[in-house]
């Protein structure tokens, strides 16, 4: 049982998001055929694709988002006539540096995780958060109300698509398929930091340009990723002008080589994949005009994918040693569909799909053989998964790698079996982690690596927000208990008798949720 258990372990952390508590059952039926466990998930494509009540499309978002910006844009301009001060629309979070260290220096009471906050019995009133020097004085007179703003929807919606995503990825049985989301989304990463637009479409972006490929083509993914509005804002390809266009020679405008290097050098072909900076400008070129249209929806539904012809550069282009004919779009998506099966592609995914999964130190044997997989199935996805899962190594490499912050909070509410009902303390503690939903300090997104997860300063805030957890739950649930569900007889016999040692229970509870079991996958 030993052996299975230990299987059932790998199964679970290095290719899901950890055991579930409660009546699930995860543990033991995983170790009843730990990779036929796994691969369940790939033969349920339909699993991966995320719907829930009132989510929308990106053009319907987009037209929304217009909406709200000439809703303040209006509301500002009535204030200001009637001599009125117009109430601030509610902030979206920042990723500056001054931001991230005042989260850091939050006290713990103001720093509540979304799996501890889910067992009050009751939300406290509004001023129970408050510090005394906030609280309304009764002697002091009513201030004059500011105009009142239209309500965010745009945070509104980036709520309820992150509430979607962590329970979609709390309630998964194994959580392949969501571990396969991540790491696309991650790979083709946005930043809902950068504007309105980014944040009002980070989870449509990955609702519709990710899930719908991650066990598909990866030629299609790239075509849905570098269409999409949310890519195509986020990298500002929308202002990028063919310099002999219409619109270039009209507006004095020329390229913009964002996009067009990020595909190159973070999507497809990797730094060192074997192209030049000519190449990047001669992409830039060839995706010129692929663009979205605006709120005046002149070239299309307002939020929409369109091909701007007046924008796109004339002419045939050279790429990678290839002449593309000038057929306006098609000569992009042919371009993009080259760049998808070249050699360099396969090796840099292969390498970097490895990583992420088993070792910051890929094994080269495995590296070569999903490359070769690659290669051959004219990068199908779901057989590059399973590749992985029937490998030797990915269930013989011990469990080094350090869970992320998601992949940290997601395994403890799991455990936990508690369902989040608001995002809100997942959003705080992600930010508090050093890993903002969707908004990556850069294009090439979070790293995956020990060294970025595993600093001190890291661990003990992890540290805090367990011990948080602890003092809340302690008191309702058994340690060793929880033990058995997240691992059983694969535990170490140092993480239970730490555990069995602890001076309370909710002690013990932190100590569980800090112990390599749950922190290693």
């Amino acid at each position: 049982m030993a052996r299975d258990s230990q299987a059932a372990l790998v199964a679970l952390n290095r290719f899901g998001f950890g055991a579930r508590g409660g009546a699930s059952g995860d543990l033991i039926n995983a170790a009843s055929d730990p990779r036929g466990f796994v691969k369940a998930e790939l033969n349920r494509p339909s699993g991966v694709l995320l719907e829930a009540p009132g989510m929308q499309s990106t053009p319907q978002l987009g037209q929304a988002a217009f909406a709200y910006q000439e809703q303040v844009k209006q509301a500002r301009e009535a204030a200001a006539k009637a001599g009125t001060p117009a109430e601030a629309p509610p902030q979206t979070p920042s990723d500056s540096k001054s931001d991230n260290k005042l989260r850091r220096n939050l006290s713990l009471n103001m720093v509540t995780t979304e799996i501890a906050g889910q067992m009050a019995e009751a939300k406290p009133a509004d001023n129970a958060m408050k510090p005394e020097s906030m609280q309304p004085s009764a002697s002091a007179p009513p201030a004059a109300k500011p105009a009142p703003q239209p309500l965010n929807v745009i945070q509104k919606t980036f709520r309820a698509e992150a509430l979607a995503r962590l329970q979609r990825a709390t309630l998964v049985e194994c959580g392949f398929t969501e571990r396969l989301v991540v790491f696309w989304s991650n790979h083709f990463c946005i930043s809902a930091s950068k504007g309105e637009l980014a944040r009002m479409w980070a989870g449509a972006f990955e609702r519709e340009a990710i899930r719908p490929h991650v066990l598909g083509r990866f030629a299609d993914m790239l075509k849905a990723v570098e269409q999409h509005p949310a890519m195509l804002f986020f990298l500002d390809n929308q202002q990028s002008l063919g310099p002999d266009s219409r619109a270039g020679q009209n507006r004095k405008r020329g390229l913009n080589e964002n996009l067009a290097r990020e595909i190159m050098e973070l999507h497809t072909l990797g730094v060192g994949g074997g192209y030049t900076q000519e190449d990047v400008t001669s992409l830039a070129r060839i995706i010129t005009g692929w663009s979205f249209a605006g709120r005046q929806g002149q070239l299309g539904t307002p939020g929409s994918f369109v091909f701007n012809a007046n924008a796109h550069q004339p002419g045939p282009q050279l790429l990678l040693g290839k002449t593309y004919a000038a057929t306006g779009l098609a000569q992009g998506e042919t371009a993009l569909a080259d760049i998808a099966r070249h050699p360099s592609t396969a090796n840099f995914i292969a390498t970097k799909f490895v990583r992420h999964f088993v070792a910051d130190d890929p094994p080269q044997a495995l590296v070569a053989r999903l490359r070769e997989v690659f290669v051959k199935t004219d990068g199908e996805l779901k057989a590059l998964a399973t590749a992985l899962v029937d490998s030797n190594e990915a269930w013989q490499a011990p469990l080094t790698k350090m869970r992320s912050p998601y992949d940290f909070l997601v395994a403890s509410g799991r455990l936990l079996a508690r369902v989040p009902e608001d995002p809100g303390s997942y959003l705080n503690n992600l930010n508090l982690l050093g890993q903002p939903l969707w908004s990556p300090a850069g294009p090439n997104g979070f790293p995956d690596t020990n060294a970025a997860w595993a600093a001190p300063e890291g661990i003990k805030l992890r540290l805090d927000i367990a011990a948080q957890m602890g003092a809340r739950l302690g008191n309702n649930i058994d340690p060793l208990d929880l033990l058995e569900f997240a691992a059983a007889d694969a535990a170490s016999i140092e993480t239970r008798r730490t555990i069995e040692r602890a001076e309370s229970r909710q002690q013990a509870l932190a100590l569980l949720l800090m112990s390599p079991e749950m922190q290693r996958r």
